[in-house]
């Protein structure tokens, strides 16, 4: 009868509904008999997680013991001390023409911890076919340091179709174990591993090595593996087992790591312990700190990681004192020493040689790259790390060393010490553009030393990307100091690697004292670079984003000197070409430059002188807002309403809000700003958005003049706004825009703009937009010219007086209306009466003096008649006063004069026909008038003269 030894439990295949048969089977034919019958097994689609196994017995998962291990539905290949079931390896002939070659050894070669390929011209191929009873994955690692060897994966199905031959090439490994997935289909799977070498010198070839092979989607495990010598696994259920830590090792199916004896050490994953060796100078290596906040450094002594030997020994060495303190050497060329002694990079148009930046003076650019030649800390953009057959980490394998940066002593003599350089790009200087044909786009120089007594190999390496790097040259043994060039002729290239091995032969610190050393490292034309000199600029223009230093704000390069002159007043220097004069540009009509000299603004005040003298003064301030205006609608051929969108910003100060349209329909959200853009807008119902914007462009982005028109009685002024720049095949110019300014004080609204009626998309050649804002803060100030006064009449003493518009009126704020203004006044009355009595008074007056001399005269004219009679007619002779005669005062005789009573009036006419022609008073004397002596004529003359006041 057959015992539980004698056989093992095994399903069947599904069938259709997915169920199964556990069956009993033989572990031999024909040894015994009474085997279990068949019983229902679990569904297909059963399966135990990881850290568990299919019980067959019992059909249950079971959690696996304490130093085993397992992936539930996956199954696992680390441990390559044999090619592990199920692989199958083989060589071929890569040239069928070549039968000679014998490739049946050139296999893939198990290592312990991982299986590593040929290094001949023969194919190599790796394969493993499994059944997978759902979709898995597979994934593994690998080092594929080597370009020489071409190496690829892929899979084939159970029709046989493989996969696609541009995702079967690997990537090149840079210094590390990379990783690879795949995703892999239910049922038959078939892997493939295959290299091809193409080098003939087999010795420079690395092979590629495979390790930790695992696949997912199997249908169950029905046992637990037990860890490998080296780890282990403590708690029962374990994925996975856990490599011994240093000092420690484990049998094959630990539950824990033993450790080592004190005279012994061991590696982290270790299955055994070795005795520990004396220390000698190959198991330490020296550095120099870096600099502190006194500028000092020190030469310090430390041991190789990890540390294998012992102090306590007789021969042994002891770890040497650290040095004295010592000044550290200056910073790099391009580099500055910090308050905090540290080395940093000079700023951008700046240049040093290790102590102090100094500016490039105008009309220079700065040479920009990397010159490392003194080595007190390791440059930002460089580091270094160990390859190793075993594993690969990230340690001291170059160490610096004041002078030169040199190899540390590796763990292993046939470690791999690596030292990468990255470097962002190249960009000639702009001096060189025009000859960049015949101009070195980079170089890199390099000083370097090696000394062994072994077969050391130095390796430089140029990486064209961060997965791919070409072997440019090697050396060999020892080589004395020298210098070496690479001309870069890629921007791809962007990563340099230097690689030192001591020896092929498998060793741990034998050749320690071998190192390479490398003095100094120059790059030139590198981005990202720091300068050493200035050299002159391509003075005939300056590109954008140029590294010529440009002159100050207003000023702009002399061609051929690169001295700086400033430009005239009130202009702003061309970006595009700040070199000779013809690089300033005035400012238009009412604008003025900006501080940085860029640009030309309005700052919305424009004064105007008129045809007659005056002046207006203008104040757009309260249109200075970004302001928007929409077009007619549009529909599509579909009937989708849509329109467009203007938005303007004309004038305000620098930090003024610019216009702006944006794209929120795709994920870019294109945005553009300057004084008037557009874009197409439709109205969106879907969306979070009221509006769908699209399609922004900009139409002007700099102001050229700000001037004023008169048309047809409206006052308008005009903003011209032009893009140049921005020139397209249907505008070879550029786009522009005029808005104008009309005057009209009874529009309240601020944003009452108006498109062409003929053009209502705002342009009809879809270059040039015009735009027409009516608003009443487009009119002038208002100032005491645009009102008049008016004055009442005095009215019980008070005048008022009344300040009216002119009309029409054309003016907006500015001084208001004077308040009506009230003042005393004399009525007419009053100054009647004054008047009237005035004259009353004067008319008195006046009539008594004319009767007051009436009468004097008619005194005299009595008189001299008298004196007359008396002189009896003798010439020039007056006659002698007797006592008859009238005299002074005497009024006896006044009415004998005229004895008939006459009224005023006759008596004044009367008296007017007594004049002569000659204007003289014509008076009846018995003399002759030629007998007058000179007394007749003073009294005749006196009386004329009485006669004419009168």
């Amino acid at each position: 009868m057959c015992k539980e030894s004698d056989y093992h439990f095994e399903y069947t295949e599904c069938d259709v509904l997915g169920s199964r048969w556990r069956v009993a089977v033989p572990n031999k034919a024909d040894t015994c008999t009474g085997l279990p019958d068949p019983v229902k097994g679990t569904q297909c689609t059963f399966s135990c997680n990881e850290g568990e196994y299919l019980d067959m017995q019992s059909q249950q998962c079971q959690k696996c013991a304490a130093g085993t291990y397992s992936l539930g539905t996956s199954v696992a290949f680390d441990e390559w001390d044999s090619l592990p079931s199920g692989f199958v390896t083989h060589g071929v002939i890569t040239n069928e023409g070549y039968d000679q070659t014998d490739c049946s050894n050139s296999t893939w070669t198990p290592k312990g911890d991982y299986i590593a390929s040929n290094t001949d011209e023969c194919t190599a191929t790796l394969s493993y076919a499994v059944n997978l009873k759902q979709p898995g994955t597979l994934s593994f690692e690998y080092f594929y340091p080597d370009n020489s060897i071409y190496f690829e994966f892929f899979v084939q199905n159970d029709q046989c179709q493989s996969t696609d031959s541009n995702s079967r090439w690997m990537r090149i490994s840079e210094n590390s174990w990379s990783k690879y997935t795949v995703e892999l289909n239910k049922g038959n799977n078939v892997l493939y591993w295959r290299t091809i070498a193409y080098s003939l010198q087999s010795s420079a070839v690395k092979p590629v090595l495979l390790r930790n092979i695992q696949i997912s989607g199997v249908a169950y495990t029905s046992e637990c593996f037990h860890c490998k010598p080296g780890t282990h696994s403590a708690n029962p259920g374990s994925a996975r087992c856990t490599p011994c830590p240093a000092d420690t090792y484990s049998n094959k199916g630990a539950t824990t790591c033993r450790e080592c004896e004190e005279d012994k050490y061991a590696v982290i994953g270790s299955a055994s312990c070795k005795p520990r060796p004396a220390c000698t100078s190959s198991d330490y290596f020296y550095t120099h700190t870096p600099c502190d906040s006194e500028g000092k450094t020190q030469l310090m002594y430390k041991w190789i990681e990890p540390k294998i030997c012992t102090e306590t020994v007789e021969g042994a060495l002891k770890l040497p004192a650290s040095g004295e303190r010592q000044t550290c050497p200056p910073c790099n060329p391009g580099f500055f020493v910090s308050n905090s002694s540290s080395c940093e990079p000079c700023p951008s148009g700046s240049f040093s040689n290790g102590t102090v930046c100094t500016e490039c003076p105008a009309g220079t650019e700065p040479v920009v790259g990397f010159e490392y030649k003194w080595w007190n800390t390791m440059p930002a953009n460089m580091k270094s790390s160990v390859f190793s057959q075993l594993l690969s980490f990230v340690m001291a394998a170059w160490e610096v060393a004041g002078e030169y940066i040199y190899t540390t002593p590796g763990d292993q003599d046939t470690d791999y010490l690596m030292l990468t350089l990255s470097v962002p790009g190249y960009r000639l200087p702009q001096s060189m553009v025009k000859d960049a044909e015949r101009s070195e786009l980079s170089r890199i120089t390099f000083v370097f030393e090696t000394i062994c007594t072994a077969d050391c190999e130095l390796y430089f390496l140029a990486g064209y990307n961060q997965w791919n790097n070409d072997v440019v040259e090697r050396w060999n043994g020892r080589n004395h100091k020298q210098s070496y060039s690479y001309l870069i002729q890629s921007n791809s290239t962007v990563s340099f690697t230097w690689t030192f091995k001591r020896t092929e032969e498998y060793g741990m610190r034998n050749y320690s004292a071998d190192v390479a050393k490398i003095y100094s490292i120059v790059i030139t034309n590198a981005i990202g670079g720091v300068a050493t000199k200035c050299r002159r600029c391509a003075l005939t223009s300056v590109k954008a984003g140029s590294a010529c230093v440009l002159c100050p704000p207003g000023h702009y390069m002399v061609n051929g000197t690169g001295a700086c002159q400033k430009c005239p007043p009130n202009t702003f220097i061309r970006t595009d070409q700040p070199v000779g004069e013809a690089a300033c540009i005035r400012c238009g009509p009412n604008t003025k430059t900006n501080k940085a000299y860029t640009a030309c603004l309005s700052d919305c005040m424009l004064d105007v002188r008129t045809s007659k003298g005056g002046r207006l003064h203008y104040d757009f301030s309260p249109l200075a807002n970004v302001t928007s205006v929409h077009s007619s609608p549009r529909f599509t051929n579909k009937g989708l309403r849509y329109f467009h969108r203007f938005n303007l910003g004309l004038c305000g100060t620098e930090g003024r809000m610019p216009a702006s349209c944006v794209d929120n329909v795709t994920e870019s959200g294109r945005e553009v700003k300057g004084y008037v853009c557009q874009s197409t807008v439709v109205p969106s119902d879907i969306r979070s958005q009221s509006l769908v914007s699209s399609q922004p462009f900009l139409i002007g982005d700099s102001l050229i003049e700000n001037q004023e028109q008169f048309k047809i009685s409206h006052l308008v002024c005009a903003f011209d706004v032009s893009r140049s720049s921005d020139a397209t095949q249907a505008c070879k110019q550029g786009r522009s825009a005029t808005v104008r300014m009309r005057c009209d004080p009874a529009v309240t609204t601020k944003d009452h703009i108006m498109l062409p009626s003929n053009c209502s998309e705002g342009t009809c050649d879809g270059c040039t937009f015009h735009f027409l804002w009516q608003s009443q803060h487009a009119c002038p100030l208002c100032t005491k010219n645009h009102y008049r006064e008016i004055v009442s009449a005095c009215i019980q003493g008070i005048q008022r007086t009344t300040y009216v518009w002119q009309h029409p009126v054309q003016c907006y704020g500015g001084q208001p209306l004077p308040a009506q203004k009230v003042s005393a006044c004399v009525t007419l009355d009053f100054w009647l009466k004054f008047g009237v009595s005035t004259g009353a008074v004067a008319a008195v007056l006046l009539i008594s003096l004319i009767c007051y001399f009436w009468k004097k005269t008619r005194k005299l004219q009595y008189k001299y008649s008298r004196l007359m009679m008396t002189s009896g007619g003798r010439e020039c002779e007056l006659p002698t006063a007797d006592s008859c005669a009238i005299m002074e005062g005497e009024d006896a005789e006044d009415d004998l004069m005229d004895l008939t009573k006459k009224s005023f009036f006759t008596k004044i006419k009367s008296f007017s026909r007594e004049r002569t022609s000659d204007g003289f008073d014509s008076v009846p004397l018995k003399s002759s008038s030629s007998h007058l002596n000179l007394t007749e004529k003073l009294v005749h003359t006196f009386i004329t003269a009485t006669v004419r006041l009168l």
